[in-house]
């Protein structure tokens, strides 16, 4: 019987012990150690990475982050070649979205942004001229030359832009999209600019573009982008079955939630030619409490508490 009420001591005591840490049954297998991150290219989603990746390897994982389109970056949650994807945009990517959850390929872990925005704007100076509305564009073909300027081939974005011009929505027929990249874009928004020329183009917030530029966003685009001028809210989406495998790093991720001032501050320093993770550490330490409720109940990979762990790689 003493032998007996020993054991159940001891057992009683590791139990308290496991509780009171947190720690010994929350560390993921080893095998979780590298994550699998998407970039479509655009600078938001390139900042929210770099902070993901800054907490991520204090806490001694291994990210890895993949650039590849929208389409493509789908295409790879749904062979598992991604893990995590901190770039959801809806409503503008539903349909991939439609898609993918219809092929059970993803899980939704939270919503990470909101109050964005995304739909086509004019520098404001065009504005004046009387372009405020996606019906003023047609009045004015000329001066745009019938180019309405996008980002990378295969965005949801541009696929809108490209379904109004072949359904001759608001007098568009005959007009062209221009595909390239983010930063092709702005530097033909600032060529324009300089001119004073009319361009028409996407933009979107969190960016930098809103304060770099004068634009004014086009109201009129409901059926394509959304209410309230391209009304969005950003999602973190895993590929099906990898939060079960990995439940602590899925944890923080779950928890992790950003706001505009915050993405439109790191991207300023990226577009400036910051390195990406050294803005991002800048930033977590010079805003400590930002990282708090992201790591509650999360270890590092090997078990030991999250937040001091990454406090020290922080220098705090």
């Amino acid at each position: 019987m003493k032998t007996m009420a020993c054991m159940g001591g001891l057992i009683a005591g590791l139990i308290f012990s496991l509780s009171a840490t947190g720690t010994a049954l929350a560390a993921d297998d080893a095998a979780c150690k590298a994550i699998r991150l998407s970039d479509p290219g655009w600078t938001d989603i390139t900042a929210t990475n770099a902070t993901a990746s800054v907490v991520l390897e204090a806490l001694g994982y291994a990210p890895d982050v993949k650039t590849l389109s929208v389409p493509i970056g789908y295409q790879s949650m749904k062979n598992g070649e991604i893990d995590v994807f901190l770039g959801n945009w809806m409503p503008a990517q539903k349909a991939f979205i439609d898609d993918l959850t219809n092929a059970k390929a993803i899980e939704v872990m939270t919503k990470n942004l909101e109050g964005a925005k995304f739909t086509l704007a004019v520098p404001s100076y065009v504005a004046d001229k009387g372009v405020k509305d996606f019906t003023d564009l047609a009045k004015q073909a000329d001066g745009f030359g019938k180019k309405i300027y996008g980002i990378e081939p295969g965005a949801p974005a541009n696929g809108n832009i490209q379904k109004m011009i072949d359904k001759n929505d608001f007098d568009l027929k005959g007009w062209e999209l221009v595909e390239s990249g983010e930063q092709a874009m702005l530097a033909q928004v600032k060529r324009a600019e300089a001119q004073k020329e009319n361009i028409v183009f996407l933009a979107w917030a969190p960016h930098p573009m809103n304060t770099q530029f004068k634009i004014t966003y086009l109201s009129g685009g409901d059926a394509y982008f959304g209410p309230n001028y391209g009304g969005a809210e950003v999602y973190t989406l895993a590929r099906s079955g990898w939060p079960a495998k990995c439940p602590n790093a899925a944890a923080l991720f779950k928890s992790m939630r950003f706001e505009i001032g915050m993405e439109n501050e790191l991207m300023g320093k990226i577009l400036g030619g910051d390195d990406p993770k050294a803005a991002a550490k800048a930033w977590l330490k010079a805003n400590p409490k930002t990282i708090e409720p992201w790591l509650a109940g999360v270890t590092t990979l090997d078990g030991k508490p999250g937040l001091p762990t990454v406090k020290t790689a922080l220098g705090l």
